[in-house]
């Protein structure tokens, strides 16, 4: 029976976070290998944790994921699904999960080339999907989602063993500086902050509409900030955003008339899946956070137009 593995990366056991050294690589190949996008945009996103690519879709791809996604809302058993997370206090849509296994069309869009390609060639190997989303941030009523490293949810929760996973944001309407776009701390991804306290059974009922375990203190923010500032993502439709597992991030809330739509999916590497033994407690559902297919993607090329 093989040897069970250390947990490199603890947290949520202790009233006090100690600050520890990132103990993964940022990215997993060797740039003489082929790199799908450009030396200063693969170096960018190892000293900053993320990378952002304009024009990856075009104006009439976003129109036919737009399409569906209107017609996704409008459909009640999505509207009913558990799968649909709720704005806190609100019946508007937060967001949907699990779009690559229930959608034809963004099922696609997760094995395409110009996404998955990129994941694949940063992670070093084989990828499948851990979780994939459609995230609405309604005109006027859209919340926040707190500062927050995206490993430390996954390690905790789903047992996710080492920081080889990165998320891609593709996004369907402008994100600019007044409408709740991502906030990134570049270079936070060098450190692994842990979270204090306990995981409480079936966090992630809560969690998914505000997060409020799981989280950073706010004098390990206030550090990171004054070392490395915050920086929003803004962009027209069609930018992708690639960013690290363990950057630093957050979106405030859209009290604009200007909604804000996108499409999530990441991707974890094949060779790093969850452990039982990581988890804080009892395993959240497949829908947010892959448990039993782990088959490679089939990345290709793929049109929508």
């Amino acid at each position: 029976m093989p040897a069970k593995m250390l947990d490199l990366y603890p947290t949520r056991h202790t009233d006090k976070p100690e600050w520890q050294k990132r103990l993964d690589p940022v990215v997993h190949s060797d740039e003489l290998s082929g790199s799908p996008v450009p030396h200063e945009k693969v170096e960018g996103f190892r000293q900053k944790g993320y990378m952002v690519l304009p024009g990856l879709y075009q104006e009439a791809e976003v129109a036919v994921f737009r399409a569906e996604i209107d017609r996704l809302r409008a459909d009640p058993l999505t509207r009913s699904s558990e799968k649909t997370i709720r704005e806190p206090g609100s019946e508007s849509v937060r967001s949907v999960f699990a779009i690559h296994r229930d959608n034809p069309l963004f099922a696609r869009v997760a094995r395409d080339e110009r996404i998955a390609g990129i994941a694949r060639f940063l992670l070093g190997g084989d990828i499948y999907i851990h979780q994939s989303r459609l995230n609405f941030k309604p005109g006027f009523t859209g919340k926040e989602f707190y500062w927050h490293s995206d490993f430390e949810t996954w390690h905790a929760e789903d047992g996710m063993p080492r920081m080889r996973a990165v998320s891609c944001s593709i996004l369907l309407t402008t994100n600019n500086v007044y409408n709740g776009p991502l906030m990134l701390i570049p270079r936070s991804h060098r450190h692994f902050i842990p979270c204090v306290g306990e995981t409480p059974e079936n966090h992630y009922r809560e969690s998914l509409k505000k997060q409020e375990y799981g989280v950073p203190d706010h004098k390990s923010l206030e550090e990171l900030t004054d070392r490395y500032g915050i920086e929003t993502v803004t962009g027209p439709p069609g930018t992708a955003v690639f960013f690290d597992s363990n950057i630093m991030h957050g979106s405030n809330s859209n009290i604009t008339p200007m909604p804000r739509v996108n499409l999530f999916y990441v991707f974890n590497q094949t060779g790093n899946i969850p452990e039982d033994f990581l988890r804080s407690r009892s395993p959240r559902p497949d829908f947010v956070a892959e448990r039993t297919i782990f088959e490679p993607l089939v990345i290709q090329r793929e049109r929508f137009i």
